[in-house]
């Protein structure tokens, strides 16, 4: 059990802006981590190890990508107990993201709704803090990296962003993620149309078998893609996954959708939003996956994980993994080890 018990902390966090609660969080995480007073939100890593993608997983909860955005963290949270940590999204520049305020609580429906825009260091500095980790990796703990493309690369220029995130990441990740479902850049969520998803995968697929080659050794890489796409829509992505040998899909991102909020505070402010609302969006997309892909294909469920009874019913849905991001916030470290022992 972390030495300071999460309740505690809560009000104070909840009293401030959601983006400067979330940047007061990291900065402090970033410092204390790898020291003595880690010990204060640190605590046993519970569940059995899995192996999926080829990868050794220490426990199926992971935390999702866009909490730490420039992987600072990545050995203060996987102290948590994670069995996996994803980082990013990075883009190949750095890019401020969208103008503040870009980060809302609705905590009436335990929703977050956050319009940040892939806001990030770039690159090199990415992979500076990424060869920076050490404790977390040592431990057995996998590290996914996320790759997106910088807001003012035209969407008809965005494989060239991907290519250079994908080369820059693959020598310092466990798994690669392609992330191509945020609502927050232009025109982002149309890479997930037929034509080009396959013109995508197909780049991203050969440069991966280039430095497969190159550089000997093996880095899965997964689809990250919205809740809100139609059963036609998730048809063509599971066809182009297979079609292209993807290790995985991860499901889902945040949704645009606000019926699950009508009439609360901040419900209509642009953004994705996250949390509890879009945990059955997910599961859907979860289980029409799993349908579609069959057995055998990896696929990590992200979406609405506040509980362990959450992170069953995405197990059921058919995920292999979990991911958590909002569930965090709102409920603390306690939820990795209860989602990690529930899965077992």
């Amino acid at each position: 059990m972390p030495l300071v018990p999460y309740a505690l902390t809560r009000p104070f966090l909840f009293g401030l802006d959601p983006e400067a609660a979330h940047e007061l969080t990291l900065g402090s995480i970033a410092r204390l981590q790898n020291t003595p007073a880690q010990c204060l939100w640190s605590q046993a890593r519970a569940g059995s190890p899995v192996t999926v993608a080829g990868l050794r997983f220490p426990n199926r909860v992971g935390l999702a990508a866009g909490l730490d955005k420039n992987g600072r963290c990545i050995d203060g949270l996987g102290a948590m107990g994670f069995g996996f940590i994803e980082v990013g999204t990075v883009t190949p520049k750095a890019q401020p993201g969208n103008p503040k305020p870009r980060m809302f609580r609705l905590p009436e429906a335990d929703a977050l709704i956050n319009r940040l825009g892939f806001n990030n260091e770039g690159l090199d500095a990415f992979l500076a803090n990424v060869r920076r980790a050490r404790s977390f990796r040592a431990a057995g703990g996998i590290l996914g990296l996320n790759i997106g493309k910088n807001a003012a690369t035209p969407i008809e220029n965005a494989v060239d962003d991907y290519l250079i995130g994908l080369t820059g990441v693959f020598p310092h990740a466990d798994y690669v993620t392609v992330n191509i479902s945020s609502p927050n850049t232009k025109n982002l969520r149309a890479l997930q149309s037929d034509e080009a998803l396959d013109g995508l995968l197909g780049a991203l697929v050969q440069r991966k078998a280039l430095l497969t080659q190159q550089q000997a050794r093996q880095v899965p890489m997964f689809l990250k893609i919205a809740p809100d796409l139609d059963d036609a829509q998730i048809r063509v992505i599971a066809t182009t996954l297979k079609k292209h040998g993807m290790d995985g899909v991860i499901a889902t991102n945040t949704t645009i959708a606000r019926d699950a909020v009508k009439g609360l505070p901040h419900a209509d402010e642009t953004g994705g939003l996250s949390g509890a609302p879009v945990r059955e969006a997910s599961n859907r997309v979860v289980r029409a996956l799993r349908a579609e892909l069959g057995g055998g294909f990896p696929i990590i469920g992200v979406g609405g994980v506040m509980s362990a009874e959450d992170a069953l019913a995405k197990r059921a849905a058919g995920a292999d993994l979990v991911q958590i991001y909002t569930g965090l916030i709102y409920r603390g470290p306690a939820l990795v080890a209860q989602a990690a022992k529930a899965l077992g």
